[in-house]
């Protein structure tokens, strides 16, 4: 840290480097059959500097003061395109690749712009965020994850794990492609069953842009009911080898690409973090370790042939901070013996590897996609941390998730239409072994289970797109089926016929009116599929559990003003849920569960519950204009849920009801920047403690800690929370070498945002708990208030060479 704060310090001191430009060089292609687009003009909006590719496609701009810049390519005949917030630098050329979709209609007075993300296939809801954006956004921390929870419809939590909920959904509603591979997981120390956890994975260095589908889903995309994130990796570099080292308050992350040979590039990173410090010096209970890496190799064999290979894991180690503060009140023990005395010791590992390959034709492309993923979850508990006696043994679990996957696509396209169609099949096992000494169990018996299962999915999908006139109206539509043999009902695919429409209509250039009406699926959750009871019967299959399935409608009116950047929109959105997963030992949907650490859907469960999460969203996003950036997104959603032992819709736990994002940012001279995000949510509903059934100590010995009142279940809000994060970059370029610090600050006015309260048991000076003396068949508990967020400073050093 010495070392780090001298580096910071020197690094004020204003540098004068004399040297050519920068230079940003690459190609333009049809991305229909990938071949070249010659003759396309290629200029640095706001500025005099352009060229024209040559007959193969390949461009080059010289002599470009370093900065960061928007970049336009156009063509007579084709759609043009700007990339927003282009870093040059002295050190190396920006390699920039450009493709062009070619215009359906003939006529110049429909103007259609893909300067904001829009594609025929999801003309709505969908966002995009470039490299540039992710990087130095305020408080993100260089984390995709937290990145995406300024987005409109994206609740964020408190505390500081990385769920994402969007529009009113369940983490676990979301799915995550990387080049169009599925990786499932993207976040380290991942809630089983769910999603989410303190840290992504994910190396930004690596990341080129991520696009959020949040409505309107495509037909080759399964699984998922509230969101489809598609990552999209840069391509290795083709000249040269290039590197950047970067240094964290929390980690050292260290990336490298280049050419592997005339026709492959490589990207390449790996992380370590040193959060057990930072960790212990805050005084947390909890001592996380973390190591993740990243991959892709691209090789072209020729211009009609290209495979992708790509690969993401992780090592997670989870260890108990058992220090003693120097000063500590007697409140301030029993909470943190509290704490200690219910975290489970725990480690996880996951990858995802796969290959894609895609072969060109005049008319489009055939995809062949094969991958596989693993989970691996372990966590065990023993009464007050005693490991020396096996039978102060609470709980031992291990479970693995693996999934290997197949998936083929033929994409054609013609004058002003496109039709894709395609097959999918998975084979996945699910392995468990679980020892519970009944802090799971309602009845509290003690569950002993050693088994596998196996699952077999498969699905098929048709979709296609039409432009009528010329161009204005836009009919988009598909339909899939899914099948699976976790379930008697799930087996039979035409029980999931999924069907989907959308139209677009352009009132003027620019201006659209949007909507959409679809159907679709999502397969339960691993650790409900696999459940099993002490017999080894797959309980959950004899009740057969069911695909949940959601009915979506959405519409809305979107104003692109390209010349300055400039993007508004409205959208209404509602969604039904029928099928869903509700525990049959507490009568409860797993909806109404929140994510925290742990496994979600380890239990009997009944595809009996309902849902409904409905709202509107209003955006307002400036891409960089002269020298500022800034979105804005108000969401005004409501998520409720049923449940057998109530009636009626009730809140479920991602009913924030209001959600409010602001981020934006200033360029300075000197390559000074300044950023700011402020985010406020509506407090989250959760449910209370049953005190009588808590207190009991033949029901706290058992599980050590309280029972929840499940008949007044999310019956009381937290309040409002709301956070600010700032942010300030310098960056210096040399001849050979780029360097770039950056200071960034989590909530920087310290607000406590409320959480439910904890109930804490009254201990002797020996550590032991106090029985109550009117009752001595109960313990004295005390409900102690709970309270997240802290000033989190983060200082960081990013080099490049």
């Amino acid at each position: 840290m010495r070392l780090l704060f001298t580096l910071i310090s020197f690094l004020f001191i204003s540098f004068n480097s004399i040297g050519q430009g920068g230079i940003i060089q690459g190609k333009v292609k049809n991305p229909v059959n990938n071949e070249p687009v010659p003759f396309a003009n290629i200029i640095i909006l706001d500025s005099e500097i352009g060229t024209v590719s040559d007959e193969n496609g390949n461009y080059i701009l010289e002599d470009i003061k370093p900065g960061l810049y928007n970049v336009r390519a156009s063509f007579v005949g084709f759609k043009s395109k700007t990339v927003f917030e282009v870093q040059v630098s002295r050190a190396k050329p920006v390699q920039l690749d450009f493709e062009l979709e070619e215009e359906a209609a003939d006529l110049n007075e429909v103007v259609v712009s893909s300067e904001f993300s829009r594609s025929d296939e999801t003309p709505l809801s969908v966002r995009r965020l470039n490299a540039n954006e992710i990087e130095r956004y305020p408080g993100g921390n260089r984390d995709i994850s937290r990145v995406i929870q300024s987005l409109p419809g994206v609740a964020s939590t408190a505390s500081f794990r990385n769920d994402i909920i969007i529009r009113g959904g369940a983490p676990n509603e979301n799915k995550f492609y990387i080049d169009e591979i599925e990786v499932p997981v993207i976040n380290h120390f991942a809630t089983q069953g769910s999603s989410g956890g303190p840290v992504g994975i994910l190396n930004v260095n690596l990341i080129q842009n991520v696009e959020v589908i949040t409505g309107g889903f495509p037909a080759n995309r399964m699984n998922s009911l509230s969101s489809f994130f598609e990552f999209q990796l840069k391509e290795g570099r083709r000249d040269k080898m290039a590197t950047q080292l970067t240094v964290g308050a929390s980690e050292l992350t260290i990336s490298n690409e280049g050419p592997l040979g005339e026709k492959t590039t490589y990207l390449v990173s790996a992380r370590r973090s040193y959060l057990q410090g930072l960790f212990r010096l805050l005084g947390l209970p909890f001592l996380p370790t973390f190591n993740d890496f990243q991959f892709k190799t691209t090789t072209k064999f020729n211009d009609k042939t290209e495979l992708n290979l790509i690969g993401v894991g992780a090592i997670d180690q989870f260890a108990l901070n058992f220090d003693v503060p120097n000063e500590e009140t007697l409140e301030e023990r029993e909470e943190r013996l509290f704490r200690l005395d219910n975290l489970p010791i725990s480690s996880q590992w996951n990858y995802a590897t796969g290959a894609k390959l895609k072969r060109f034709r005049e008319n489009g492309f055939w995809t062949f996609i094969l991958s596989r993923n693993m989970l691996n979850n372990q966590a065990y508990k023993y009464f007050n941390n005693d490991e020396s006696d096996e039978g102060n043994l609470l709980f031992d679990y291990t479970s693995q998730e693996s999934e290997n996957k197949f998936r083929a696509e033929n994409s054609i396209f013609g004058k002003g239409y496109s039709l894709k169609y395609g097959v999918n099949y998975e084979f996945a096992r699910y392995l468990i072994n679980n020892f519970d000494r009944g802090t799971l169990a309602q009845d509290g018996g003690v569950i002993n289970i050693n088994n596998k299962a196996f699952f077999n999915s498969y699905g098929v999908f048709i979709s296609g797109t039409k432009t009528f006139q010329d161009e204005r109206l836009l009919l988009s539509g598909g339909v899939r089926m899914d099948g699976s043999d976790f379930g008697a009902t799930a087996q039979n695919p035409l029980n999931q016929i999924s069907p989907r429409l959308s139209i677009s209509y352009q009132f003027k250039p620019n201006f659209y009116w949007t909507a959409n009406a679809g159907i679709y699926y999502q397969k339960p959750p691993y650790t409900a599929l696999g459940f099993r009871n002490n017999e080894g019967e797959l309980i959950n299959q004899l009740n057969d559990i069911r695909f949940i399935r959601s009915s979506q409608f959405i519409t809305g009116i979107e104003r692109v003003i390209p010349e300055k950047n400039r993007r508004f929109t409205i959208e209404a959105f509602y969604k039904h849920y029928n099928n869903y997963p509700t525990s049959i030992r507490n009568g409860i949907a797993l909806a109404n569960l929140g994510a925290d650490f742990g496994v979600i859907g380890n239990e009997p469960v009944a595809s009996n519950s309902e849902g409904r999460a409905y709202g509107i969203e209003f955006l307002a996003q400036q891409r960089l204009f002269n020298d500022f950036y800034g979105i804005a997104a108000v969401t005004l959603v409501r998520s409720e849920f049923t449940n057998p032992n109530t009636e009626g819709f009730i809140p479920s736990s991602w009913d924030n009801r209001f959600i409010v994002t602001m981020t934006a940012g200033k360029r300075f001279g000197k390559n000074w920047e300044l950023g700011g995000r402020w985010r406020f949510l509506g407090g989250a509903p959760y449910t209370p403690f049953d005190i009588e059934a808590s207190t009991l100590r033949s029901n706290w010995d058992l599980r050590g800690g309280g029972i929840l009142d499940f008949n007044s279940i999310n019956g009381v809000r937290l309040k409002s929370f709301h956070q600010l994060d700032l942010r300030i970059d310098k960056k210096y370029f040399f001849e050979k070498w780029n360097l770039n610090w950056y200071f960034d600050i989590q909530n920087a006015y310290n607000f406590k945002a409320q959480q439910p309260d904890d109930l804490i048991p009254s201990r002797d000076a020996e550590g032991n708990i106090r029985v109550d003396p009117n009752d001595t068949s109960r313990y004295q508990i005390r409900s102690a208030m709970n309270t997240a967020g802290t000033v989190l400073p983060t200082i960081g050093v990013i080099i490049e060479f």
